[in-house]
């Protein structure tokens, strides 16, 4: 890792020097399948041939069913990866089957994309905090609007989580990220006991496009990113970024943080897709890091984008920057709207604070 004028770069090379020989291969074999659903894409994309088309359907079908059975054979060898269609009971994969069905699709607009990642976050949080939860509930006595013949009250039990989450700071890998972290930090508030608004870490970080996944670069801008290294030290760090795509930006965060004498306690990766190589990456590199995703996509192209995946999820969920100029995180939380500014009131404070210095 490099840094020259206050920023930092990691290298492809580096991160593939955390692979063994056995995850080269294993992501080999991956790529190998999935060329054999690339030549079918074709068919069903420009046959006029019915029979044919459904064959190639079929087969598909039989091709994405092996590499479902392969990525899971793989990641039962990862204490670390954590697939939520893998480490929950069948009767409800559908439903996370349905939001990545939603999310992936083209005619998906934006404020359904924003519903669906919510939904994601929700089921993503459920995964990485309450399935292990202990035995021991929390208790919520909640006002009802019902006065007749006196106030009513209803009381919740949900799980006590409040020891796993009280601890933690919400980073930011800044735009796709930024709607996620708030999310899974209003979740948090609204499971912990004394209505807990996690601090944010704001980091400025982008890949270098013109590059290719073999030879990518991650470039974090500390000029432009928020942070105190002291408020992330003997932290629970979370990462709300709905790709991992290579597991580049988040490395380079925590290696940069790493080289400043931060040692967090934990490290918590949540992913609504992650690329089977990102994840395997993400933990060979980050000794007590945890992936947790919703849903697990076979391989990278050579842009280092997701196969099959869902496109720029920052630019479904924010929209594009016009004119090559991009926003900085007040203008994009200012784009979100009053609805989302209201939802997340706290977090947008807490947000503003971290990057304006207020301190309040």
């Amino acid at each position: 890792m490099i840094q020259k004028n206050n920023t930092v770069v990691l290298k492809a090379a580096d991160l593939d020097g955390y692979l063994s020989e056995d995850d080269h291969r294993r992501i080999e074999e991956m790529n190998e399948l999935y060329q054999g659903a690339i030549e079918l894409f074709n068919i069903i994309s420009n046959s006029g041939n019915e029979r044919r088309l459904s064959e190639a359907k079929n087969d598909l079908i039989g091709i994405y069913d092996r590499m479902g059975k392969k990525m899971q054979d793989i990641v039962s060898r990862e204490e670390r990866v954590h697939v939520y269609s893998f480490d929950t009971p069948k009767e409800i994969h559908g439903e996370a089957s349905r939001l990545i069905s939603k999310l992936r699709n083209t005619s998906t607009e934006h404020h359904e994309f924003v519903y669906y990642i919510q939904r994601a976050y929700e089921l993503l949080f459920n995964l990485a905090f309450t399935e292990n939860a202990s035995h021991k509930k929390n208790y919520l006595i909640t006002p009802t609007p019902v006065t007749k013949p006196v106030r009513n009250y209803a009381v919740h039990k949900i799980p006590d989580v409040d020891v796993d989450i009280e601890n933690t700071v919400m980073c930011v890998m800044l735009r796709g990220s930024l709607l996620p972290s708030m999310i899974m930090s209003k979740e948090i508030q609204e499971y912990s006991s004394s209505n807990y608004v996690t601090p944010f870490a704001l980091f400025k970080i982008r890949r270098d496009d013109a590059k290719k996944e073999h030879d990518m670069e991650y470039i974090l801008d500390l000029d432009r990113s928020f942070f105190s290294l002291d408020k992330l030290q003997d932290k629970d760090l979370l990462i709300a970024d709905p790709m991992n795509a290579t597991g580049g930006s988040l490395v380079t965060i925590v290696k940069y943080l790493e080289e400043q004498g931060v040692n967090p306690r934990a490290i918590k990766f949540l992913n609504v897709i992650s690329a089977l190589k990102g994840s395997i990456r993400t933990v060979r590199a980050i000794e007590n890091a945890h992936v947790y995703t919703l849903w697990m996509d076979p391989v990278l192209n050579e842009d280092a984008y997701i196969l099959p995946g869902l496109g720029d999820a920052g630019d479904r969920l924010n929209g594009e920057d016009l004119d090559r100029q991009p926003r900085n995180i007040i203008q994009l939380i200012a784009d979100y709207g009053s609805n989302i500014a209201s939802l997340y009131r706290s977090q947008v404070r807490e947000i503003e604070n971290t990057v304006l210095g207020t301190g309040e």
